[in-house]
């Protein structure tokens, strides 16, 4: 019995030490099985199609009870506007957002340092960097050079600007607002000023070392585990991620984001305004022709919906418009071209000019401009020689038309009479009486009255 007894010991033991093996494996596995975490690509420069990307898929996650975004970047800055509404939809939203420089080789230069920084954990992956945070004027702002008092030379500091700049405020303002996040988040307050008013730089394991980011992970799969547990601010308050074995759902952009990020693209909303322009061109030459006017208008309103966006150095957009009147203006007015090699170098300078190049990926296609320079040229000097020939060619309407045209004596008496000219009978006068029948050739033409002269018997067909 005792034998027995044992036998069953053990049995019961290692049944109860399976059963909890299976159920601490089905805890394990479904501890995540409830949770979502949603992933976002910031993908490209940064503008209105970016943020609008971000800002609404951000109250999505948060509607559809995601525990966590991981905001993938991978940026060479932007628009300080865009930046700005990701910022405080990352700062105001109840789900905790994970900053990702993502993948190898990715950065989040100029803008994408500020959304880093304000994410409320921050991570990096190999091979990435962040920083050179230093803002770009838009509209020919000075920058401050090493001449300033507020640039990054040492002995430049020590002094106090007299007279600051307009680039001096706007250093000293990017650098309030970055610091403000650095400090939200217990980050490198330091560096971040550095990254502003030097244009510093970092990789991923120096970032680490320096306290900028919070770890460095290999892909989605490894930041998620190490995320798990960590305590973040989330609107000011401690939240504990759980974010291992979470499902993934990527939230790609929908139709209103692909169209805006397709006409907010400079070089779509030059072609665009070009075609608005020249279409509405068209129909004031040819009324009524509907087809011009109808794609010009619908061009010009998505075109200058697009510049409102991007940022646009309207004295470029002023000389677009100048060169293309000046060129229209030359067909009509006799300027000997002048108007129009006018108005093709206002046109090309314009378009240089249109978009702030400095602001990173907001420049337009020199290629672009190439080609539509030269076709407006084109366009102009051909027109300019089916001008010069039609000066040079007959007149084949009206009454300018009758002069020289031969006719045929209907009736006549005295110095007047009737005669068939063009088909038609008209009233005629001569210096000397002439005989039905008789040739004539019209000299001259006033009101409805023909001079003719008779033509010689040699020169009759």
């Amino acid at each position: 019995m005792s034998l027995f007894a044992e036998c069953r010991r053990v049995l019961l033991a290692l049944l109860a030490l399976t059963l909890a093996s299976v159920v601490a494996s089905v805890l394990i596995a479904s501890d995540g099985a409830g949770r979502t975490v949603v992933l976002l690509d910031i993908d490209g420069p940064i503008g209105p199609a970016v943020s609008d990307h971000v800002v609404r898929n951000l109250e999505e996650a948060h509607a559809q009870g995601a525990s966590a975004v991981v905001l993938r970047i991978d940026t060479p800055g932007g628009l300080d506007t865009s930046m700005r509404e990701i910022v405080q939809a990352i700062l105001s939203s109840p789900v905790a957002v994970v900053g990702y420089v993502a993948p190898n080789g990715a950065r989040a230069a100029s803008a994408g340092t500020y959304i880093l920084y304000a994410t409320p954990l921050a991570a990096m992956a190999p091979a990435t960097n962040l920083g050179a945070a230093t803002p770009v004027h838009i509209g020919g702002l000075p920058l401050p050079d090493d001449s300033d008092a507020g640039g990054g030379d040492a002995d430049a500091k020590d002094q106090a600007p007299a007279h600051p700049t307009m680039g001096d405020k706007a250093v000293s303002d990017a650098v309030a607002y970055i610091r403000g996040l650095a400090q939200l988040h217990g980050r490198n307050a330091e560096w971040a000023e550095q990254a502003v008013a030097e244009a510093a730089s970092l990789s991923a394991t120096e970032a680490l070392a320096a306290g900028v980011i919070d770890l460095i992970a290999d892909d989605t799969g490894s930041l998620l585990a190490q995320a798990d547990g960590r305590t973040v601010k989330v609107r000011s308050a401690d939240h504990v991620l759980h974010t291992a074995g979470a499902r993934v759902v990527v939230f790609a952009p929908d139709w209103r984001t692909e169209f805006l990020e397709v006409i907010t693209n400079p070089t779509i909303a030059y072609i665009l305004l070009l075609l608005g322009i020249y279409g509405i061109v068209f129909e004031f030459w040819n009324p009524g022709f509907t087809g011009p006017g109808v794609i010009g208008g619908i061009c010009l309103l998505l075109a200058l919906f697009a510049l409102h966006l991007l940022p646009v150095n309207y004295a470029g957009l002023a000389l677009i418009a100048l060169g293309i009147a000046f060129m229209v203006a030359e067909t009509f007015v006799p300027a000997f071209g002048i108007l129009g090699i006018g108005g093709i170098v206002a046109f090309v300078v314009g378009s240089v000019m249109l978009m702030e190049a400095d602001v990173p990926g907001f420049g337009v296609s020199w290629p672009v401009i190439a080609s539509v320079g030269g076709a407006s040229a084109s366009l102009f000097l051909i027109t300019l020689v089916l001008l010069a020939r039609s000066r040079r060619r007959p007149v084949v309407s009206g009454r300018e038309e009758m002069i020289g045209l031969n006719g045929e004596v209907v009736e006549w008496s005295g110095q007047e009479g009737r005669v068939r000219a063009h088909g038609e009978i008209w009233r005629a006068q001569a210096t000397a009486p002439l005989e039905p029948g008789c040739r004539v050739s019209v000299t001259s033409i006033k009101g409805l009255v023909l001079t003719v002269q008779p033509i010689p018997e040699d020169r009759k067909d």
